[in-house]
């Protein structure tokens, strides 16, 4: 793990050790933030990253750990009374009340008047962009508005935490590229801690100051959007940022990878990097760094080069994406026209070369 978020003196802000425990399976993880903070949850499916938000909510019981807001104990907290927000998936808006009621409900439930809490809500709704929209119906909204609606509501009681779970899932390509945006500006005035919960690694990269991965309920990797793209150190993560990820040992400039990588290779092989590093190391390059040759290249700059064998394609934005295998298991991203040229189809034998330059390796 890297870059785990220093401890606050100050009791401001989310510290909190969430273990939860269901069947087989178990939850532990820690999560420290200060206030302004955005952190991402990311993880494959059944990791525990809605465990964890449905945790800080107080909808599921902790088995231990503890958790602290504001230097405050809310693990027996009832989740009617925490100062949390929650953005539900499909937000979960009240069908039968306006935009605006459904903002004000609740501050209404907080024992706020109502005339207070409805000019509370037409605040939220202006800084949201939807002051023209106030008196319609959740049906009558489109789905960005409609996910502009639900985080007004969640601010509505000027929460300490709020809480986000795959906000922009429910939203188009389209909607969500001008949604997400957006919701950028609204976190980024958010003077509270911010957790959450995406598939999406642009989602995550976007929105968040801070990424903790989990995988298996614990975690495995944390830290700023960039070095976590920079710096995979699993599969997973490596396959949402788009790389070609091994773990070897390094002499040198050389590092020797068993098995081909993945463990879908035949044999050990190496890699060549401008890194000089000895011991345990990861080595990563994105498919885009990979160029495929039918016949062994002669005099080419590259400094690796490998025997493999195509064994899938698919359809990658306007390129197609090459899964390869044999010296080095690996995927290799290229034009329409090159896989045309190069007859590329399953079971078609290449050589592919990467430039060492385009190598990076750091330690495991």
């Amino acid at each position: 793990m890297t870059d785990t978020p220093p401890g606050r003196d100050s009791g401001a802000g989310l510290d909190a050790r969430l273990v939860v425990e269901r069947g087989a399976f178990r939850l532990d993880v820690t999560l420290t933030a200060a206030p302004g903070d955005v952190v991402a949850l990311l993880g494959p499916n059944g990791a525990g990253k809605t465990t964890a938000l449905r945790a800080l909510a107080g909808l599921v019981p902790l088995s231990g750990g503890h958790l602290r807001l504001d230097g405050r104990e809310l693990d027996r907290t009832p989740p009617e009374s925490r100062p949390v927000g929650v953005v539900f998936q499909d937000y979960l808006l009240f069908p039968h009340l306006s935009a605006l009621d459904n903002v004000a409900f609740g501050p209404r439930c907080h024992g706020v008047g109502k005339a207070e809490a409805r000019a509370r809500a037409a605040e939220l709704l202006r800084r949201m962009d939807l002051a023209d929209h106030t008196g319609k119906k959740p049906r009558k909204l489109s789905g960005g508005q409609a996910q502009r609606v639900a985080l007004a509501r969640a601010l509505a009681t000027q929460p300490r935490l709020l809480l986000l779970d795959e906000p922009l899932a429910a939203l188009d390509a389209r909607t969500r590229l001008d949604v997400r945006a957006q919701l950028r500006g609204h976190l980024a005035d958010f003077e509270a801690v911010a957790v959450l919960v995406t598939h999406d690694p642009l989602d995550a990269m976007v929105l968040a100051d801070h990424l903790i991965v989990i995988e298996d309920g614990g975690i495995v990797q944390q830290g700023a959007p960039r070095d976590i793209a920079r710096h995979p150190r699993t599969d997973y993560i490596a396959h949402l940022v788009g790389l070609n990820l091994y773990r070897g040992r390094a002499q040198g400039h050389t590092v020797r990878v068993d098995g081909g990588g993945d463990g879908h290779g035949t044999a050990a092989a190496d890699i060549v990097t401008t890194e000089d590093l000895t011991g345990p190391v990861f080595v990563a390059f994105p498919p885009t760094a990979v160029t495929l040759h039918r016949d062994r290249p002669t005099g080419a700059s590259a400094r690796n080069l490998w025997h493999c064998e195509v064994t899938g394609m698919e359809t990658h934005g306007d390129q197609f994406r090459a899964a390869l295998t044999g010296d080095l298991s690996l995927l290799a991203d290229l034009t329409t026209v090159s896989a045309a040229e190069l007859d590329l189809r399953p079971g078609v034998r290449v050589w592919a070369s990467v430039k060492a330059a385009q190598t990076h390796a750091y330690p495991a």
